[in-house]
């Protein structure tokens, strides 16, 4: 049944394809039947190491509606709903806006025209691009050069995590190594620089010299992760797979810490029934502080039970990240490993690519046919039998 899993990503990849862009389910649910920022971004990547023309171009469109919708300020719209009737309703955030709506915006300009050849898409976009870009600049504050993020304000928006989040510097490294890529810069590079010195000195143990939060620093117990979020109460010590996996694809940090994360991070997923790494861990139970953070922050429903959704729960995109991890250190082996555990999340209930799983029982949560778990089946595939690589960095 694995084999078939790679067609019916495409297929649904496909399906999705809409004249404005990807949806992030083909499901008539109407929060998830629409264009979104991050969900389309990361099915383009997914595009891109296929080749698929119609595929590429719906990531192009996907771009272009963003783009459209730009605000005068520069951040780039969580959502896009296009109706029948061509009325629109655009959305960059509920309860907070989502500043990783804005990053993967910019990292899907610079990889479509890095993987396509087509430059001219980039300086179509590049005004887009720098404000997107300046908008970054704002959310630092207090102009250190990492952005601080409010609670809700990325794609894990009922967990807990606030402040200067390690996933949103992250991606903020990998737009601006594509930006700088596209359009070289010496101000690019200088900027890459100062935001790679924070994340390493802040976010890694045994670094000398000053620190955002020195008490919170050197009160921090390292535990063979990185912490996923610091804000001015201290560290957020869970670990984040999706974090882990953007510092491990985008080479950052000594090799002797690389292999020290890659062992956490397979230890890890083994340690699980579905052999998959869940979003966040430990979870947060409800004799924990940060209990009664986690049941209010949500708009509607409570999801985040132990071992589901963001709160311990196995998300087939998050893994899809770590997969390509795998197969561009070289380890097949685990990579091939990780692939089947996936492609079997992805087909359970007759290839239903369900959001996530609760990471004990197994089951399926969330919306099923979502497209970004379709993309992560893609990008494994690719990344293990072909050589087409998305563009981390020069050294790469």
């Amino acid at each position: 049944m694995m084999e078939a899993v790679y067609p019916k990503a495409l297929a649904l990849l496909q399906q999705a394809a809409s004249p404005q862009g990807f949806l992030a389910s083909v499901q008539p649910v109407t929060n998830y039947h629409r264009v979104w920022a991050r969900d389309g971004v990361i099915c383009g990547l997914a595009a891109l190491v296929s080749g698929d023309p119609h595929l590429i171009a719906t990531l192009r469109n996907t771009l272009t509606t963003l783009a459209q919708h730009q605000h005068a300020l520069g951040t780039i719209p969580s959502n896009v709903a296009i109706a029948e009737d061509g009325n629109e309703a655009v959305s960059y955030g509920g309860l907070a806006g989502r500043v990783d709506a804005t990053t993967w915006f910019v990292i899907g300009v610079t990889q479509y025209a890095l993987l396509t050849g087509d430059h001219a898409f980039f300086h179509e976009n590049k005004q887009a691009v720098e404000k997107a870009l300046q908008a970054m600049e704002y959310w630092e504050f207090n102009h250190r050069h990492l952005m601080y993020v409010p609670l809700s304000g990325n794609w894990a928006d009922e967990y807990i995590t606030d402040g200067y989040v390690l996933y949103d510097q992250l991606l903020r490294i990998w737009a601006l190594r594509g930006v700088h890529a596209c359009s070289p810069n010496a101000q690019y590079e200088r900027k890459i620089h100062a935001i790679t010195h924070q994340v390493l000195h802040n976010f890694t143990p045994g670094t000398e010299g000053e620190h955002y939060h020195e008490r919170a620093y050197h009160e921090w117990t390292w535990q063979g992760y990185l912490p996923c979020a610091l804000n001015p109460a201290g560290y957020k010590n869970r670990f984040d797979a999706f974090a882990h996996a953007l510092f491990l694809l985008l080479d950052l940090g000594s090799p002797e810490l690389q292999t020290a994360l890659m062992t956490y991070m397979s230890e890890q997923a083994q340690a699980l029934p579905m052999q998959l790494l869940p979003a966040f861990w430990p979870p947060v139970t409800e004799e924990e502080a940060d209990w009664q953070l986690l049941r209010n922050n949500c708009k509607y429903e409570f999801r985040n039970y132990p071992f589901e959704f963001h709160n311990g729960g196995s998300w087939p995109m998050v893994n899809g990240f770590y997969g390509m991890v795998l197969a561009q250190r070289g380890d097949l082996a685990a990579a091939k490993a990780l692939q089947v555990a996936l492609d079997a999340a992805n087909a359970r209930e007759d290839f239903a690519f369900y959001e996530n799983f609760n990471s004990q029982t197994e089951a399926p949560n969330g919306v099923s046919w979502c497209t970004w778990s379709a993309a992560a089946s893609v990008l494994v595939y690719h990344y293990i039998h072909s050589s087409t690589r998305l563009y981390v960095s020069d050294s790469l």
